[in-house]
């Protein structure tokens, strides 16, 4: 898309932001949705292909996700995660560079894409909360509300279950309190579940199942790097606490790897604290122009969906564009499809489900809804955009 010229009345006016300029993820050669299929195909499953070129394959492959944990927080706390610091020349096969998470660079929407393998277009969690077309109702996807059933909103196979069915190994070790949401079942299910409550319990444990079949493959997750970083931010003593206990946990993963293993580090995004003043944060709930025509508010602070009334979505573009295209890339939701944001293709069943008017931060900057939304408004550290603090995420390796 070409950036609008300057008005001829008003040459002062700042122009928005072109479509063109956002850094669209790796979609099919470096993303999060890569990952899996790439170490799978590498193990023989069929029907998966070698996306991210630079893995080598490996006969056990485990995958430790730790959310929250940006390529640039680790570039910017060496002292903190002095282990993870020395893997950095290992990201992405030895070249030291970062994988995508995706967009929306959010929990439910990155856990889709890791375990489908498939990208948000096409497994169908494309943000925090969605309309569901069905019902006209916002869904929230991280929690699962207002129930859908699970199998209907996202009806792939996990490539745990595709590995599973060809012989592999299969497992998932995190908190006791996933093993039966519906986001593992329709993301992260297949072979074993394994529920361990403290961190070091499940890096033991997930290398014990990496080590229980000749090809293995074995997820295990970490969460509250992500939540100090929203409720205390990046730049807080209590997120550097986490950072540096999870920089431990990864350590003591990789030092029980079994033979012909691989550990590999990422995460489902990253973040950004944002300050607390009015500039910084826009208040929906208090701005009439923004208002005007918006039937839902969904997504999050920075990547919100707009759906507008019936009728109204030009208009609301239109003012959305004008009020927050310095600041926010915003989009129709066609426009966004086209350019890519959600992958190369979006499926009937999803389109509806994708805002109207899609608004993803450039600025530190986000759309909070104080009276709808108190809980997330508060909130310190945010994600969800397409900056390389929020999309960039670590494939670090660790090889026996």
């Amino acid at each position: 898309m070409v950036q609008p010229a300057q008005s001829a009345l008003w040459p002062d006016e700042p122009a928005p932001l072109a479509l063109d300029t956002a850094s669209v993820p790796e979609y099919g050669t470096g993303s999060l949705a890569d990952l899996l299929p790439t170490l799978a195909a590498g193990q023989g499953v069929p029907g998966l292909g070698r996306r991210i070129p630079e893995l080598a394959p490996a006969d056990r492959n485990c995958v430790f996700l730790i959310d929250g944990l940006g390529w640039q927080q680790i570039l910017a706390h060496p002292d903190e995660a002095p282990y993870l610091t020395s893997l950095l020349g290992t990201s992405r096969g030895g070249t030291g560079r970062p994988i995508t998470a995706g967009f929306p660079a959010t929990t439910a929407t990155s856990l889709g894409s890791v375990g489908t393998g498939l990208p948000p277009g096409v497994h169908g969690l494309p943000g925090y909360t969605v309309r569901n077309p069905e019902t006209g109702e916002l869904m929230n996807q991280l929690r699962w509300k207002p129930w859908t059933p699970p199998r209907v909103w996202q009806p792939y196979p996990t490539v745990f279950q595709l590995a599973d069915e060809a012989g592999v190994h299969t497992a998932q070790v995190s908190s006791p309190t996933f093993e039966q949401t519906p986001l593992t079942k329709i993301a992260l299910s297949g072979g074993t579940f394994h529920g361990r409550l403290s961190g070091e319990e499940r890096m033991d444990l997930a290398a014990e199942q990496l080590a229980a079949g000749d090809r293995s493959l074995v997820y295990t997750y970490y969460s509250e790097v992500d939540g100090k970083g929203h409720r205390f931010g990046v730049d807080s003593d209590a997120w550097r606490g986490q950072l540096m206990y999870v920089d431990r946990l990864v350590q003591r993963l990789a030092e029980q790897l079994p033979p012909r293993a691989a550990l590999y580090v990422t995460a489902d995004h990253g973040m950004i604290d944002i300050p607390f003043d009015e500039q910084s944060r826009i208040d929906f709930d208090e701005d009439w122009e923004l208002r005007a025509g918006v039937a839902l508010l969904g997504g999050e602070g920075r990547a919100r969906h707009v759906y507008a009334v019936p009728g109204a979505e030009s208009d609301v573009l239109a003012v959305w564009r004008e009020v927050l295209g310095e600041q926010f890339w915003v989009a129709g939701r066609d426009e966004a499809i086209a350019a890519g944001w959600f992958g190369d293709r979006v499926d009937e069943r999803v389109y509806g489900r994708i805002g109207d008017v899609l608004a993803a931060a450039h600025d530190d900057v986000v759309i909070i809804a104080s009276v709808n939304e108190p809980n997330e408004s508060a909130m310190v550290g945010m994600h969800g955009s397409m900056t390389p603090v929020e999309q960039l995420v670590p494939l670090l390796e660790v090889r026996s």
